[in-house]
């Protein structure tokens, strides 16, 4: 039997890059110009700590900078690679040019284990981290502006942000050198289950679509649907959670580090959730039925598989034994260049990464204008739309002679906060990005997925905005 190749991260996003832009017009120069990252920073310090000195080796890459500032998270993992930094900082640039944020796309990372550091001893890393990359603006509002990711989150950017306030005393915009900050600390409602929320309006709208539900050989709505989660990080879990508490899912297995939990009947998420945090992993919840492999669970029976954890976990070894009809990337990366032609061939339709989780950097968009505004959403205008409504029930009433109830009174008077505006921009441009993407699937014979229709919308709006810059 001939041994499997696997290409790795990086080459899988070059291949799926290869594919898409072999079908579109452009000119050898100008693929080359959006297929190879700018610029990567690798920097190399030292922190005193536990009694001895210790080397950190971290990364910024800046892929794109037709748009600016660039956008991307960092993380920290053992896996960080120079690589791994570079092929994710292009799919933030396809993925914000998907969405029609105006961002470049950038990534960095430090090699780090988080869980082998005490809180104080990982802010002062963290600090350091900073400096490094804030002196070579490569963190600023309008150059570089960085977000959560794996084994990062509100706590890391507020480390930031203030590292940056204490660099740049007289930066008026500060606040906007990072978004994923606490609420507190010029954070956004609605930011921490944005990529999660986002998952759950991509699937929304693809079920808009009968054509599509038919590709994928269902039938009617969310409701029902047999859904497995791999992976219950606060992604993960905010997916399973709205799409079982909201559209009437039934998440019927979870894969976690320690292995899986699988229940038919469907798993209360908040009770997993709360026993993942009090132990560490799912063994021992008394909800499903454990099972020690939790890369098993990817192979069980479903309707949608949620990916939401690490890339490359659907490959060439396992690609023949998935058996589900619908997969939505909520993790980067998670399905191989081999495995996605495996399962496209296979009739999986596969909802791709670069769409599925653009939820995060949706709302760090909206979260770094409102920094950059210097007020809150909904601050001016939501008394004003209760008064509005007020009046209008009113006048209602009036009219036919009878009282509306209480609870649609309720409902309706309140005027929109902030949380209620950036669900709505959010929603908006997961509804509006699939239609650029079904559209261009639809229209063309030479497009066979979702992900290649994906690539064609973003890297054709790249080419568009390199061209106007007289490239």
């Amino acid at each position: 039997m001939p041994r499997l190749i696997e290409p790795s991260f990086r080459q899988s996003v070059d291949m799926m890059f290869e594919k898409a832009v072999s079908l579109m017009d452009l000119s050898p120069g100008l693929q080359n110009k959006i297929r190879v990252c700018n610029s990567t920073y690798t920097v190399r310090f030292g922190v005193k700590l536990r009694g001895d000195i210790h080397t950190f080796t971290g990364y910024r890459a800046v892929h794109s900078e037709h748009k600016e500032p660039v956008k991307g998270g960092i993380r920290y993992a053992l896996s960080v690679n120079q690589d791994e930094v570079e092929a994710l900082a292009a799919l933030m640039s396809y993925k914000c040019a998907l969405v029609e944020t105006p961002f470049g796309g950038s990534k960095g990372g430090l090699n780090i284990d988080p869980n082998a550091w005490e809180v104080d001893e990982l802010e002062r890393i963290t600090r350091r981290f900073a400096y490094e990359l804030i002196k070579r603006d490569l963190i600023h509002p309008s150059q570089n502006v960085p977000a959560p990711d794996m084994g990062t989150g509100e706590r890391e950017m507020a480390w930031i942000a203030d590292q940056f306030r204490r660099m740049n005393t007289t930066e008026l915009n500060s606040e906007a050198c990072v978004t994923g900050k606490p609420l507190n600390k010029g954070g956004i409602a609605g930011r921490v289950e944005a990529t999660g929320r986002g998952v759950q309006y991509a699937l929304q709208e693809f079920f808009r679509h009968p054509d599509d539900i038919n590709i994928a050989k269902m039938t009617g709505t969310l409701d029902g649907k047999r859904v497995i989660v791999q992976g219950l990080g606060n992604v993960g879990y905010h997916a399973a959670k709205f799409l079982a508490e909201e559209d009437g899912c039934l998440i019927t297995g979870v894969g976690e580090r320690d292995g899986a939990i699988i229940n038919d009947k469907g798993l209360n998420i908040e009770e997993l959730s709360a026993h993942i945090r009090a132990t560490g992993g799912v063994k021992g919840f008394s909800g499903g039925t454990y099972e020690e492999d939790s890369a098993a669970v990817l192979e069980k029976d479903c309707d949608i598989l949620i990916p939401a954890a690490m890339e490359g976990v659907i490959n060439l070894s396992n690609a023949e034994r998935i058996s589900t009809k619908l997969i939505i990337e909520a993790a980067n990366g998670p399905v191989t260049a081999g495995a996605d032609d495996i399962l496209r061939k296979s009739g999986v339709v596969i909802i791709p990464d670069m769409y599925a989780n653009a939820g995060g950097v949706t709302v760090s968009y909206f979260e770094w204008v409102k920094n950059l505004s210097h007020i809150r959403f909904g601050r001016m205008q939501r008394r004003k739309e209760e008064s509005n409504n007020i009046l209008l029930i009113k006048e209602l009433e009036r009219l036919v002679g009878k009282p509306v109830s209480d609870d649609f009174k309720m409902k309706f008077f309140q005027g929109a906060g902030e949380l209620e505006l950036v669900r709505s921009g959010l929603e908006d441009t997961m509804r509006g990005a699939y239609q650029s993407m079904q559209q261009v699937w639809h229209s063309r014979d030479d497009v066979d997925s979702l992900r290649t229709a994906a690539y064609l919308v973003s890297l054709g709006r790249i080419a568009d905005s390199y061209k106007a810059l007289g490239l």
